[in-house]
């Protein structure tokens, strides 16, 4: 092992689940799940310095005054875990500029601990490999493996077992942000008792989901307008029910040119699919007119990686 004395920088992006399908709830309080991800143009970036301990600071775009910055922050996990690993005895102080929504189902934490990971590895001279990182990630949260690997992918299990999924050329995409975030907990237990409430119009939660054929046909052809009529989240419709007015918002998208919008995993952001870049920047103008927060972003995206200031 061999440390650096310079900081690192790292950036690991955010995702979109283009398709989620949650399975029936487990005894031990967890689903299984199927879904594609997405990685998406817009980026954490986590610069490590050199430290006797372990610390973590944010700024950024986004409010981040409620962000815990103790060891419950998931980027100091990601630390910890490395130097137990690794049996590495210095610290880390970390700087990370967020741009990714809280709370908002696009994986900004999972993102910051990937990127933590790749930046720790290289400031500490671990010289990991990518498959122990990913087996690192993996113990983190369902989403990080996803943000270390990045590009488009299928996850199964809890999330965390990937597959890289072909996928042709690029798609556009314009996120509206909410003002507050969601809890991924709360949406899913919503999930249940939405099922409950309607067991009778429902068909059974499956044990092992699965990702539909046509999401894979549609990432394979990059055909936007394909992907479009195969979007789809169980976990949407807890997440309007918890906040209703994602439903104007999801009308007032399609209304404005979107080919399609869904909820992008626990939510509250919404993730439209436009035809092509025209399409998207006048999609962000409409809705940026209706006083929303609006983004727009390009995927597939690279994983987390290093980068020279």
């Amino acid at each position: 092992m061999s440390a650096v004395s310079r900081p690192v920088l790292a950036k690991a992006p955010g995702k979109i689940n283009v398709f989620m399908r949650v399975g029936r709830l487990e005894e031990d309080g967890y689903h299984d799940v199927a879904t594609a991800y997405q990685a998406v143009s817009l980026c954490e970036e986590v610069r490590a310095y050199p430290a006797s301990d372990f610390s973590v600071s944010f700024d950024g775009p986004i409010d981040t005054s409620n962000l815990e910055t103790d060891g419950s922050n998931i980027a100091i996990k990601a630390a910890l875990m490395l130097a137990r690993a690794v049996d590495y005895r210095g610290g880390v102080r970390l700087e990370i500029t967020k741009r990714v929504p809280i709370a908002g189902g696009m994986g900004g934490g999972s993102a910051d601990a990937a990127a933590t990971l790749v930046a720790c590895d290289a400031l500490w001279g671990t010289g990991l490999g990518r498959d122990d990182l990913h087996a690192l990630a993996a113990r983190l949260g369902a989403d990080v493996p996803f943000a270390l690997m990045g590009g488009t992918a299928i996850g199964t299990g809890r999330g965390d077992q990937l597959s890289p999924a072909l996928a042709k050329g690029g798609f556009h995409w314009v996120l509206v942000l909410a003002d507050h975030g969601l809890s991924t907990p709360t949406v899913y237990r919503e999930l249940d008792r939405h099922r409950e409430r309607n067991a009778a119009d429902l068909s059974p939660a499956v044990v092992a989901p699965q990702v539909d054929a046509d999401v894979l046909q549609a990432l394979r052809a990059g055909d936007p307008h394909m992907l479009a009529e195969s979007l789809h989240n169980d976990l949407q419709a807890a997440a309007l029910h918890l906040e209703p007015e994602l439903s104007a918002v999801l009308e007032l998208g399609e209304r404005n040119g979107a080919l399609a919008g869904i909820v992008s995993g626990s939510g509250p952001t919404v993730a439209f699919l436009a035809a092509d870049a025209d399409t998207a920047i006048a999609l962000q103008i409409a809705l940026s007119a209706a006083h929303l927060e609006v983004i727009r972003v390009t995927a597939p995206a690279q994983g987390a990686r290093l980068f020279h200031d």
